[in-house]
Order: C-alpha cells, then sequence, then structure tokens
C-alpha cells in the first residue's frame, strides 16, 4: 500500500479569515444572511449525519439508491485513472464508485477534497485500507476556490464527482463560476458526475428541510453557536426559530432564523454590534431543486457537452454524467 499524499491549500487562519469576512458582510447586509458552510462544525456535521436518516429527509438515500443502480453504467462509460470527489467528507457513497471503477482495471488513485483536514484524513485512511492497491492523494481546500490545483490525471482522464445535492446551496452566479471554473481546470473529454436535487412537490420538499423531531431546526441553529465560539458573539441561541420556505420563483428551499424578540448581538471578534427586530429573518441556506432543461443548459454553457441523466422512479433526484467538450 502507497502512503496516501495530503496537500494542504487551506489553513485554519484561511477559515478565520473567510468567517470574518462573510459575518462582516452578511450581517450587515439587509436582510442578514450567513453561508451555510458554517453550520459544519464538529457538532453540525454530528446533525447533519443525523438528518441524512429522518424519514422526512429523502434526498440522501434517493441518491444513494440511484447510485446503487446506475454505478455500474458510469463505471462503463468513464474509464478513468483518477476519481476526484469535491466536499468528500466520509467519502460513503464513493465506495460505490470506487468498487465498480476499479473493477474496470484503469483506476490508479483516488483525489479527495475537503475544507476540514481532520474529516480528509479520517476518510483517506480508511480508503487506503480498504483499497491497497489505490494511491489515495487529499486536497484540503475549497472547492470554490483550490479547483486549479487539483493533481492532474497520470496519463488516462480523471472523473470529478459531487454529489449530494451540495450544487443547490450555490446561488445561480456562483453555481455558474464554480461550474466555469471547474469546466476550466478539466481536460476536453474530462468527466463531471453531479447529483442534483429536482423541483418536486414543496409538500415533500419543505419537511424534508423542517422534521418533525427538531434535529433540522437544531442544526440551523448551530451557526449560532458556532459564531458564540469563534467569534466571541453573545446570540442567545434559543431566541431564534428555524423556518424552511419554498421559493417558486427562484426554486429553492430557503432556510432561516427568525428573532422571537428585537435583541443587540456583540460581535467583539469583528467588531461588530447587530441589531434584530423582532421577527426579523435572517438567511442560513438556500437548497436549490432543480430541473432538466434549465441544469443542462447551464452545464452547456459552462461548457460541459454530452450528458448522461439518472433519475430515480419518483423524479427527485438526479445524477448527470457530463464529458468537457
Amino acid at each position: 500500500m502507497t502512503a496516501p499524499v495530503l496537500e494542504i491549500h487551506l489553513s485554519d487562519s484561511d477559515a478565520a479569515d473567510a468567517l470574518h469576512h462573510d459575518v462582516r458582510v452578511g450581517l450587515s447586509a439587509d436582510p442578514k444572511w450567513l453561508p451555510p458552510k458554517w453550520f459544519y462544525d464538529a457538532r453540525g456535521s454530528e446533525l447533519f449525519e443525523e438528518i441524512t436518516v429522518l424519514p422526512e429527509y429523502y434526498p440522501t438515500r434517493t441518491e444513494r439508491e440511484l447510485l446503487r443502480r446506475s454505478v455500474g453504467q458510469i463505471a462503463a462509460r468513464s474509464a478513468v485513472d483518477t476519481l476526484v470527489e469535491l466536499g468528500s467528507g466520509s467519502s460513503e457513497k464513493t465506495r460505490l464508485l470506487l468498487d465498480q471503477l476499479a473493477a474496470t482495471g484503469s483506476l490508479r488513485r483516488y483525489v479527495p477534497l475537503d475544507v476540514s483536514e481532520s474529516a480528509l484524513r479520517a476518510a483517506m485512511a480508511a480508503v487506503a485500507r480498504e483499497y491497497p492497491a489505490l494511491a489515495v492523494h487529499g486536497v484540503v481546500g475549497d472547492f470554490t476556490e483550490h479547483l486549479e490545483l487539483l493533481p492532474a490525471s497520470q496519463g488516462g482522464r480523471r472523473l470529478v464527482v459531487f454529489l449530494g445535492g451540495t450544487i443547490g446551496n450555490l446561488l445561480p452566479a456562483e453555481r455558474t463560476g464554480f461550474l466555469t471554473a471547474l469546466r476550466a481546470a478539466l481536460e476536453p473529454g474530462e468527466l463531471l458526475l453531479l447529483g442534483a436535487g429536482l423541483a418536486t412537490d414543496p409538500a415533500v420538499m419543505v419537511p424534508a428541510y423542517d422534521d418533525a423531531a427538531g434535529v433540522t431546526a437544531e442544526f440551523n441553529r448551530n451557526v449560532l453557536h458556532v459564531l458564540n465560539r469563534e467569534l466571541g458573539a453573545d446570540f442567545v441561541v434559543d431566541a431564534f426559530d428555524h423556518l424552511a420556505v419554498w421559493d417558486a420563483a427562484e426554486e429553492w428551499i430557503e432556510m432561516r432564523l427568525r428573532a422571537r424578540r428585537a435583541m443587540t448581538v456583540q460581535l467583539p471578534a469583528v467588531g461588530m454590534t447587530v441589531h434584530y427586530a423582532k421577527g426579523e429573518e435572517m438567511r442560513t441556506e438556500v437548497s436549490g431543486k432543480f430541473r432538466r432543461d434549465r441544469l443542462g443548459a447551464e452545464l452547456v454553457d459552462a461548457g460541459f457537452g454530452d450528458q448522461v441523466w439518472w433519475t430515480d422512479p419518483r423524479k427527485r433526484f438526479a445524477l448527470v454524467l457530463a464529458e468537457a467538450a
């Protein structure tokens, strides 16, 4: 077994600078907002894992089953030597791909990218143990900033995997920038496998982000715990209610925190005093849901040509294999 390789392009100080910037910009805006990436400290990651097995939360199990049914076809169409995973986390679903791609005989290397060095090291060690013939090359980085730093293929071509519906957390301009940057980082003929939630009945979508057990509400409020800990803020976390709303015009679920009362919050680390009116709402996440024609056109506009689509029987989720033109 070859020892795993780890590149670090995102340090703790970089993350702290990014948090300070996002808080200054987001909490001085009207309406206020915060990026969803700040949910995911250790507690937030645990809560999200709990969310993925809730009865209301269909995206994770739907994508996993869809991948299980289509992975043979994906591997047969890919024939790649390098599998790159963006936002790898625990790399659980990727094992389905690793098994199939390894069976084709072409796969030589696995490249996970994640912002969390600790999570990445754990995932790399597990994959290295389970697939001793595979080289593992991790990259600590942000998929919105460091795509050009991904290692090149080793004489073949790469398959970049971006699962979990995370593409929906990017606002339209951010999504355009991400897809364009990803295409620029790929050679012609290299591939993207994208997992995307599809627009369906709001009566199905909204409860997935507002479960009866209140786990998503705790997950949403966890961002305030992060700000209290990292910035010395004094948010009264229980003074905010969780909301999940379907925006039909934008076709996304919007998660918000709503102040139960008027309050003033101090954030010493960024030198801010922030006022909330009673009932004021702050956006903490969007989760875009797509239609095939719109997402397909965005991929084409970014420079991805041939596309193969797989959807579940209820048409709630899609996997798209797209080739860099």
